[in-house]
């Protein structure tokens, strides 16, 4: 079932986001060469305790998972497309990281992720993740009441086609409130025109995952959490809570 947030809800949903842009801002600090990926998690786990904030991600066991998720941010590295784990693995310099993070404050949650280079780029590295960011900025602009889901999808579709990047197909956006995946679903494709219709108060988590190879294709470590391009090419991942609003959209997750 969709719930269509208050106004209160919404600014309360607000806070949550502004702590998880406070926690990938921390997480993006301590991203340097030689530093582990578990430091990352430490850092935005010292910003969510001191806000009084839950993760929605520590222990978080979908379907999927073999195991219970470890950490409080996602950290995927060069061809992980998404949910890497924050283990032992020291950054390299011209390493391709993305952080997802999430936070439940109040009861209300909010969720994002960022994707940056540590050290020296590659350029078409950094080409990546400005596709990425266009994808989202494409998919946000048309998050506006009278449009569909499938208006949001075939936005981040269009401009990933147009960079030849590849996406997971079954890999995708959501609702979020109360819980950090509520319905509906917002893939990363779709046809415009169709899905739910966008409503005032309505909250998603919008997130375009771009695969430089241009395969849609991935397989899954051993692990059963990290998600890999199945050509071993980079990938970027970047995502921000929105709300739909009368007035536009509203984006949640900024500092």
């Amino acid at each position: 079932m969709v719930e269509i947030k208050t106004d209160t809800a919404l600014e309360a949903m607000r806070e949550a986001g502004r702590v998880v842009a406070h926690a990938l801002a921390a997480a993006r600090a301590a991203a340097a060469v030689g530093v582990r990926l578990r430091e990352l998690d430490a850092a935005a786990r010292a910003v969510l305790d001191e806000a009084g904030a839950r993760s929605p991600f520590l222990g978080y066991r979908p379907s999927f998972a073999p195991t219970p998720f470890p950490g409080v941010v996602c950290v995927s590295v060069n061809d992980a497309v998404a949910h890497g784990i924050p283990d032992d693995y020291r950054l390299r310099d011209g390493d391709l990281v993305s952080v997802d993070c999430g936070a439940e404050l109040d009861g209300w949650t909010g969720d994002a992720a960022i994707s940056f280079v540590v050290g020296t780029p590659r350029p078409a590295d950094l080409e990546l993740i400005t596709a990425t960011q266009q994808a989202l900025d494409a998919g946000i602009a048309a998050a506006t009441v009278g449009h569909r889901v499938g208006d949001i999808s075939h936005a981040i579709d269009t401009v990933a086609r147009e960079a030849a990047c590849g996406m997971p197909s079954d890999f995708g956006g959501h609702g979020i409130g109360r819980r950090m995946h509520e319905d509906p679903h917002v893939p990363n494709r779709g046809r415009p025109g169709r899905g739910f219709p966008l409503r005032h108060g309505l909250a998603l988590a919008i997130e375009p995952m771009l695969m430089a190879g241009g395969r849609d294709k991935y397989r899954t470590d051993g692990d059963g959490w990290t998600l890999r391009t199945i050509d071993g090419s980079r990938a970027a991942h970047i995502e921000h809570t929105i709300a739909v609003t009368a007035d536009g959209p509203r984006v949640l997750t900024l500092p």
